[in-house]
C-alpha cells in the first residue's frame, strides 16, 4: 500500500483533505488564510485565482464546515460550483445554519480560497 504524505503548508494555511481521483492520482486540498467579504461570485472566482487557488467545491465546503468552521464567520461563502441548469446562480455554504443553497451570482457573499496539489 502506498503511503500518502501530507504536503508542506505555507504560513496560515490549513490542511483540509486528501482524496484519490478516478484516474488514481491524489489531490490534496489546502485552505488558504486570506478571505474576502461582500464580493459577488465572479469577483470571488477571480480573486481566488489571483491568490493562486480556487474557490472550494461544494464537497470541500461541507468538509470545511464540519472540521474547520472556527476559521469562518457565521455567514455564507461562495463555492466554485455553478448551478447545473441556471448559469446565473451558484452554490454557497452557510456557516451559520450549515446548509448549502444557491444564490444569484450578483449577490455579495464571502469567499475563501483553497489550493489543490495533484500528485500523479
Amino acid at each position: 500500500m502506498n503511503q500518502i504524505t501530507k504536503p508542506t503548508l505555507n504560513e496560515g494555511e490549513t490542511y483540509l483533505c486528501t482524496y484519490v481521483n478516478t484516474d488514481g492520482s491524489i489531490t490534496h486540498t489546502i485552505l488558504m488564510p486570506e478571505s474576502k467579504v461582500d464580493i459577488n461570485w465572479q469577483d470571488a472566482m477571480d480573486w481566488a485565482k489571483e491568490q493562486g487557488g480556487d474557490l472550494p467545491t461544494r464537497a470541500e465546503l461541507i468538509l470545511l464546515y464540519e472540521n474547520h468552521s472556527d476559521k469562518f464567520e457565521e455567514r455564507a461563502y461562495w463555492s466554485n460550483t455553478q448551478h447545473a441548469s441556471d448559469s446565473s446562480i451558484a452554490w454557497c455554504q452557510s456557516f451559520y445554519y450549515g446548509s448549502q443553497y444557491c444564490s444569484t451570482k450578483v449577490n455579495e457573499l464571502r469567499a475563501r480560497a483553497v489550493r489543490r496539489l495533484v500528485i500523479q
